[in-house]
């Protein structure tokens, strides 16, 4: 048991339970993710499928990615919207962007207070605990969930999952 005053409680309590998360791409532009059940709903967003790519700078496969969900942007480019968001508590904008250059990575990527607890819940919400593996992405349709990985997978695979999420 402890004490404290009321006002810091309710601070905290909201702190922990919100649904809502701020994303700030290093290009700055702002996000903003809800999550509705096992949903998660991008605000504003200008297309109707959200591929959130959840990695690291130091993990291969990670890196290996990188350029192929690069050419699905480009090739979908009204169509998705790719996330790459960031499991790296400490690493600059400037870090973040020298990885997408020398990777090739031309899709968005977010770095901001918010990105563990939305990677988080989104690995938990489709079943993979808080201790997932990396990469992992997931896919929604109009905030609804549509398809994940676990791990690497072939760009080829990926694509697939697009068509049939723009029904193409």
């Amino acid at each position: 048991i402890g004490c404290s005053e009321k006002e810091e409680i309710t601070e905290l309590n909201e702190m922990v339970s919100s649904n809502d998360y701020t994303l700030s791409s290093t290009k700055g532009e702002s996000f903003t993710v809800t999550k509705e059940a096992n949903n998660f709903i991008l605000k504003d967003a200008k297309t109707h499928v959200v591929i959130y790519d959840i990695f690291a700078t130091w993990c291969p496969p990670c890196r290996a990615a990188v350029p192929h969900l690069s050419e699905l942007q480009t090739k979908y480019a009204n169509d998705i919207l790719i996330l790459g968001i960031t499991i790296e508590d400490e690493i600059t904008n400037k870090e973040l962007d020298d990885f997408a250059t020398e990777h090739k990575g031309t899709y968005t990527y977010v770095n901001s207070k918010d990105n563990r607890r939305l990677a988080t819940a989104i690995a938990s919400s489709l079943g993979a605990g808080q201790d997932f593996p990396i990469p992992f992405m997931a896919i929604y349709v109009d905030g609804k969930y549509f398809k994940h990985y676990n791990g690497s997978v072939a760009p080829e695979m990926i694509e697939a999952d697009i068509k049939q999420a723009l029904g193409k």
